[in-house]
């Protein structure tokens, strides 16, 4: 075969070649095999004892980077895959992290129609979100390009959650990868059990646990995400596991950096951002600059005039400055002048020592609260913190109404296999001013309405007969609206009635630092701010969100813009949060201090009726007949508790009543006459039939069959031959009951001869003679 070459044709083969040479020497240490041909493998060895193994170079080798991390029989790889090349003007860093529990991992078959794993489900989302928040910070501020994570399941006991493995899986898949990212971070699960503190404690420990945090940190033990819930944690006990947690998880970035020393493969280039003119940020500044100031501290604006004056300024500033440059994009000109106004909020901070709404940085925003706003509702309460305003309900309902979990759920629940606490958030377009698409869950609302859940649950009784539905709907958001429903959901359930250990309250902190380069660890200065506004997340560091009763802290959540920070800027932060916590719950004591005691009208009960084993039948009725009976009547409905008890659920005291009335008319036993054999009887006609009639000897029995053979003496085909009519009254006499059938023998013809006794009646009103 001949080949014929063009002039190009040469040198497009060199370059070919020489583009392969490269990516072999870069992909060298790219951790294929060791030279026993074994994929390498190192274990982490925790203070008490356990261990956790990563492993990488076998499984899904096309990946930028992929990593397996094992704890006991729980093992979960997870790969990172990064685009080429960034997207053009992707204006902020596309980080993608899908997290998918498997069924076949633990042995199981997903119980659903299609028998296999459809959507996304609240803990894998929630578990999504958790890996997202630990990794983001570490990448850097102008890295655009699109990258994926994808945890996958390839073994999961009922011993060790795999969440954490998951996150320092990725931490392992980025650091070996050639995306650029400044990691490893170290996560840790920590428990508290009798004051000891456990690192990575199992399923059956974390039952008796009274903290569940998980703690993501890197270097120089800074601390990058925590989030955490717990049976009102002491503060001392709190941070003292938040600093165990971060001195575990230095073993782990120990581990990694050495094999990413070994296996690593070269870090891309952060592609520079596009080339911004000294001359014209000097332009964009000097025209804002001043207007800017003026806004940021004017404490009479609010939310929406503050960003209606900065819009403002956007555009006149926009407009002008692309006059003096119109070879400048008016996107690169509104870029710039976002990054001056961030630094002009910034800096008005550490100068005046004031906020831009004129508080100080301890200060709270002004709180109001409502309760029982209308009588239907069980529960209601308004509760108002600035600008952000949320409105909560309570509903309860029957234990039959608690939302079922699937066999992976309930695992990760403690083996609880329902759910009778549920926190609903809602966050509809309205609350911030905009027009938008209310559809589908999505995953903040999701991540919100967990965090206030985990927040309000160790405040609930664990033999609370109802099932407990609280809905938070955000009417107004400046801020910090996960915590507002903390609090409201707080009101409403004391306005429920409901039997709550203490009054929960949840604040937001925020933070705003200087530090140069990428050294968090020391930092030239900071400030730590209280009850923070929507503004202030956005262009602050840090939003720590921290809920709990006046003794302690029941839920616990911290997102970083930066890549870590001390330990020493988290305990301050903590003690913030417990003065402010205190603060609101004074103000939220003088609407309800504790659950309302007198019953509402619109109030369910509850109660429970105790039924011996053989009445059982009677009131359940003939294929749950009374029961179903009951529910289509009263609204209230019967389910077995335990062998000798029913719990009775209505939806009011008047339903109750009406229900137990119905209740005693099925239980009532009607005495059952002793029937004499060779005794006569007065049978009361109920049907005719071709092969006879249906007799009844008293009201409650059941009609038995009087057979033509048995009904003359002569021979007849029909009873009506005999003129015999449905509620005729005849003489009949008893023979018993047929040892193989149980059916009565009754007969009439034998009747016919001489008389042989006298009748008896028991269908004839009390008081009359028998015939």
């Amino acid at each position: 075969m001949t080949m014929i070459f063009t002039r190009k044709a040469p040198k497009l083969l060199n370059y070919r070649l020489r583009c392969l040479h490269l990516s072999g020497c870069s992909h060298r240490r790219n951790l294929q095999s060791t030279a026993n041909g074994e994929a390498p493998t190192v274990e982490v060895n925790f203070s008490n004892g356990r261990n956790l193994t990563f492993s990488s170079g076998r499984l899904a080798r096309f990946a930028n980077g992929s990593a397996v991390c094992q704890m006991g029989d729980t093992a979960v790889m997870v790969t990172a895959v990064a685009k080429a090349k960034p997207t053009p003007g992707q204006g902020f860093m596309p980080l993608v992290v899908d997290y998918r529990l498997k069924n076949a991992a633990s042995g199981r078959i997903p119980m659903n129609f299609m028998r296999r794993e459809l959507g996304p489900s609240e803990k894998e989302i929630l578990s999504a979100r958790l890996i997202d928040r630990s990794l983001r910070p570490l990448f850097n501020k102008d890295y655009r390009t699109e990258t994926q994570l994808v945890c996958n399941m390839l073994a999961m006991d009922a011993v060790h959650h795999p969440d954490v493995l998951a996150i320092n899986a990725a931490s392992m898949a980025l650091s070996l990868s050639d995306i650029p990212w400044n990691g490893p971070i170290g996560a840790v699960r920590v428990g508290l059990c009798d004051g000891e503190v456990m690192i990575n404690p199992t399923r059956r420990e974390l039952q008796s646990s009274q903290l569940d945090l998980v703690v993501s940190a890197t270097k120089q033990n800074l601390v990058v995400m925590l989030e955490g819930k717990g049976n009102v944690v002491l503060q001392q006990d709190l941070l003292k596991a938040i600093k165990q947690g971060t001195r575990e998880a230095q073993f782990i970035i120990h581990e990694i950096e050495r094999l990413q020393k070994a296996y690593g493969r070269q870090k891309r280039e952060v592609e520079a951002p596009a080339y911004v003119d000294p001359e014209l940020e000097k332009a964009v500044r000097s025209m804002c600059e001043m207007r800017l100031r003026e806004i940021f501290q004017d404490a009479h604006h609010d939310k929406i005039s503050r960003d209606n004056a900065v819009n403002e300024v956007r555009s006149n500033v926009i407009d002008k400055v692309w006059s003096s440059f119109p070879d400048t994009e008016p996107s690169q000109i509104g870029e710039q002048f976002n990054n001056t106004s961030r630094a002009i909020f910034r800096e008005l901070i550490f100068e005046r020592g004031l906020r831009c709404d004129g508080r100080d940085y301890d200060q709270l925003r002004n709180i109001s609260c409502q309760v029982d706003l209308y009588k239907p509702l069980h529960g209601s309460a308004l509760f108002q913190r600035g600008q952000t305003q949320v409105f909560c309900t309570v509903s309860l309902d029957s234990p039959e109404s608690a939302m079922k979990l699937d066999s992976l759920a309930a695992l990760d629940n403690g083996g609880l296999k329902a759910k009778n606490f549920m926190l609903h958030y809602e966050f509809p377009p309205y609350a911030t001013g905009e027009v938008g698409r209310i559809g589908p869950l999505g995953r903040r609302e999701l991540g919100h309405g967990a965090l206030a859940e985990r927040g309000l649950l160790p405040t609930l009784p664990h033999d609370y007969p109802f099932t407990v539905r609280l809905t938070s709907e955000v009417l107004e958001s400046n801020g910090s609206s996960s915590m507002a429903s903390v609090c409201g959901g707080s009101l409403a359930l004391m306005d429920a009635g409901v039997p709550v250990s203490a009054p929960a309250a949840g604040v937001a902190i925020g933070l705003v630092t200087k530090y140069e380069g990428d050294d968090t660890k020391h930092m030239q200065d900071y400030r730590i701010l209280t009850d923070i506004l929507g503004i202030e997340d956005y262009m602050g560091d840090m939003d720590m969100k921290v809920a709990g009763t006046r003794k302690g802290f029941t839920a616990i959540q911290a997102d970083l813009k930066i890549p870590g920070i001390p330990l020493k800027v988290v305990m301050e932060s903590l003690q913030k949060a417990t003065d402010a916590k205190s603060k609101i719950l004074d103000i939220m004591g003088e609407a309800i201090r504790e659950p309302r005691k007198y019953k509402k009208e619109s109030w369910p009960v509850s109660e429970t009726i105790q039924v011996e084993p053989h009445q059982r039948s009677q009131l359940i009725g003939p294929s749950g007949l009374h029961v179903k009976r009951i529910y289509l009547e009263t609204g209230a409905s019967l389910t077995p508790a335990d062998e000798g008890n029913f719990s009775v659920f209505a939806p009011s005291q008047a339903a109750m009543d009406e229900a137990k009335e119905l209740i005693e008319g099925y239980m009532v036993k009607e005495r059952v006459p002793d029937l004499e054999f060779g005794g006569i009887y007065t049978a009361k006609i109920t049907e005719l039939r071709d092969t006879g009639v249906l007799v009844i000897l008293y009201p409650s029995m059941p009609p038995a069959l009087l057979h033509n053979s048995q009904l003359d003496q002569r021979k007849i085909a029909h009873p009506s031959a005999l003129n015999l009519e449905v509620g005729q009254e005849i003489q009949v006499k008893y023979f018993g009951r047929d040892p193989v059938s149980g059916f009565m023998r009754l007969s009439r013809k034998v009747l016919q001869g001489p008389a042989v006794g006298i009748a008896r009646s028991h269908n004839k009103s009390a008081g009359e003679n028998a015939t």
